[in-house]
């Protein structure tokens, strides 16, 4: 049960202008971390584009099913952070300890189970119509990107253990500095510059394990110097199956709900596959574009996440209505903001993506601004729907919340993408069009969900 039952007692009541404030503080270094985490595969989408369109359709198809993948395994990343900001607002540092550790556990027997599935991906790929160029360059990619799986689940668990704890500055530079190391990377590897062999796609994929490899190192340093007390890697090999279960039952729907809404977004992309490569190409810049919004909501999300966890470990409800309002309103006021940018500057921005010499490049931009026109429909939506899914992991109510993204995604959303995209003259915008009224649909049941049951008083 996510209510919180137990009688408020007297405290400072904090005011909506205090609640604001702190969801910026903690939230704007996690969106400067998403956002900049963000850019390093921005970078890959940017650079293969201007390297070859149809190694850009490639990446377009390999990530996104690497990214459906990461989801699931994070959620045991995801579920680290509002059990380690109850246990630390309790002062139990030795929870805060055993959650950590068994988070990073389950995050490397996830990768080892599913990174064989990356590795031959190809056929799956030809079984489901994609075409069979496309496909085997894919593959190509993620064989090698597959492997970076285990640092980058591993450095999610550390991150949400960081943002738990509110240390979420260190976090933005380390990942301002890999944004950097993956864009010299990748100019060197992707084209062969500064004496480096031309590897392409597999340029990219090279450069993406690097610089999570180098993420790990340099963030499990921080942990050990700057926070001796918590000693997470203190016989890191001592199992706790109390612990680990908890992590478990939690984080799996948490991965679960991911991998619903990045399935949605898979579908399309495969159903975009099927129309064909110019399709596929502009449905990449496009959700790049999106995505890249999308870390403000998410980074937001994730500060609510913490916030709402600390008064649900404290049992005040107050706190925990305001800090959701606080979360919301910040959200809100951005998500417009992009429906604007959106709507005015959707040619100059997918331009950026294109090779200017490249012959598909007029048909990539036609089909992009039309995308970007239908992307700006669902921002609020999508704002909406991962604000009341991390306030509602902040109360650790998972299992709902996964079915609601089941229903909403996968009942209303991939149906309508596939009728509207395939057996109807709308094609790409049909496949769009699904996405929008998949997203709504989630966006107000979680959004009922949080405001009737999660911070009811009784």
């Amino acid at each position: 049960m996510t209510s919180i039952s137990a009688p408020r007692t007297r405290r400072h009541a904090v005011t909506m202008r205090e609640h604001f404030r702190a969801t910026l503080v903690l939230g704007l270094p996690l969106v400067g971390t998403n956002l900049a985490g963000f850019l390093v595969h921005l970078t890959d989408t940017l650079m293969l584009g201007w390297y070859d369109v149809t190694a850009l359709a490639a990446a377009t198809l390999a990530t996104t099913f690497w990214f459906s993948l990461f989801i699931l395994g994070a959620g045991f990343a995801n579920a680290v952070m509002p059990m380690v900001a109850a246990a630390d607002a309790e002062d139990d540092s030795m929870r805060v300890r055993r959650v950590t550790r068994m988070g990073l556990w389950l995050s490397v027997f996830f990768a080892a189970l599913v990174i064989p599935i990356l590795f031959w991906s190809e056929a799956m790929f030809i079984a489901i119509g994609q075409e069979p160029e496309i496909a085997a360059l894919a593959q190509r990619y993620l064989r090698v990107a597959a492997f970076g799986l285990i640092p980058a689940l591993a450095v999610m668990v550390l991150r949400s253990f960081l943002a738990a704890l509110e240390r979420t500055a260190f976090l933005l530079w380390i990942t301002l500095l890999a944004i950097a190391l993956n864009a010299l990377i990748n100019y060197a590897l992707i084209f062969g510059n500064w004496g480096a062999p031309e590897m392409g796609i597999r340029g990219a994929a090279v450069a993406s394990i690097l610089v999570q490899s180098f993420w790990l190192v340099l963030i499990a340093g921080y942990v050990m110097r700057v926070l001796p007390d918590y000693e997470l890697f203190r016989r890191w090999w001592k199992s706790d199956a109390e612990v680990m279960s908890q992590v478990f039952r939690l984080g799996v729907p948490i991965g679960l709900t991911g991998v619903a809404e990045s399935g949605l977004f898979l579908a399309s992309t495969v159903l975009m596959g099927v129309l064909g490569e110019v399709q596929l190409a502009a449905h990449g810049i496009v959700l790049q574009v999106a995505g890249l919004m999308f870390m403000f909501h998410l980074g937001m999300s994730q500060a609510a996440t913490v916030r709402a966890a600390a008064a649900f470990g404290r049992k005040d409800e107050t706190s925990l209505r305001r800090a959701g309002v606080a979360a919301i309103w910040a959200s809100t006021v951005f998500g417009c903001l992009t429906v604007m940018i959106f709507l005015v500057f959707p040619e100059q921005i997918s331009a950026i993506f294109i090779d200017p010499d490249d012959p598909l490049r007029d048909q990539v931009l036609a089909v992009s601004i039309t995308l970007m026109a239908l992307a700006a429909l669902f921002q609020m939506v999508d704002a909406a729907q991962v604000m009341a899914i991390g306030l509602l992991r902040g109360v650790q109510d998972t299992a709902v919340p996964f079915y609601i993204a089941v229903f909403s995604y996968w009942a209303i959303g991939i149906p309508i993408s596939y009728v509207l995209g395939i057996y109807t003259q709308l094609g790409f915008v049909g496949i769009w069009l699904g996405l929008v009224f998949g997203l709504t649909f989630a966006a107000i049941l979680l959004m009922v969900r949080f405001w009737r049951r999660a911070v009811r008083i009784t």
